[in-house]
């Protein structure tokens, strides 16, 4: 394995320093953790669970539907290969609103740390570029945190953001599993800042 510094929980903070305002779909385990400690569980937030392989479909779906609304897909690795191909949807569909970060620690730590592929030869920003997502940008180095940052913002999106941690623990963080309380809570948010944007 690579030997990479970034240590996992430094990350979200740099990247997104205003998380409010996104609509936030997370992957399982470190990414929903990091996510939810983060952003305390904020109504503009949903932490999946047990949908492995879902979270960059359900990010298209909330970018496609709410176009004025900057849309943000935190997932890892291996929640990320469960369903590439769910990235060439996202470029045949091009939204102009979607980010995806991948906090890729190269193993599976829900499981017992196991090496996963990209600690091998796996690149996933190649395949993102390879599957049409213009903007496509790998993070290594904690000075490179701030230029990604400024990336997910000006280039154009759909963005995908590969940033390589070290592995270790995700955040500490004891997550709400009432799926049909978060579901709610999401689904009230991303229907008030609509009805908020029809107002204005």
């Amino acid at each position: 394995m690579a030997d990479f510094t970034l240590d996992r929980r430094d990350v979200l903070p740099r990247l997104i320093p205003k998380p409010d305002k996104y609509l936030i779909v997370t992957g399982l385990a470190g990414a929903a953790k990091d996510t939810a400690a983060y952003t305390k569980e904020a109504a503009n937030v949903i932490t999946l669970g047990g949908a492995m392989g879902a979270a960059v479909s359900m990010g298209l779906g909330v970018a496609l539907s709410a176009p004025d609304e900057a849309v943000a897909v935190i997932t890892g690795d291996g929640e990320l290969m469960m369903n590439v191909g769910a990235l060439a949807t996202v470029a045949s569909m091009m939204p102009g609103n979607l980010s995806i970060i991948c906090v890729d620690n190269g193993c599976h730590g829900e499981t017992g740390g196991q090496p996963g592929h990209t600690s091998r030869r796996t690149n996933l920003a190649l395949m993102a570029e390879g599957a049409g997502i213009p903007s496509t940008l790998t993070v290594e180095r904690a000075d490179q945190l701030d230029p990604a940052a400024s990336f997910l913002i000006e280039a154009p999106a759909p963005h995908f953001l590969w940033v390589r941690v070290m592995p270790g623990p995700s955040s500490d963080y004891k997550r709400n599993w009432d799926l049909v309380e978060g579901r709610l809570k999401f689904r009230n948010a991303y229907l008030g800042r609509q009805a908020n944007r029809r107002r204005v």
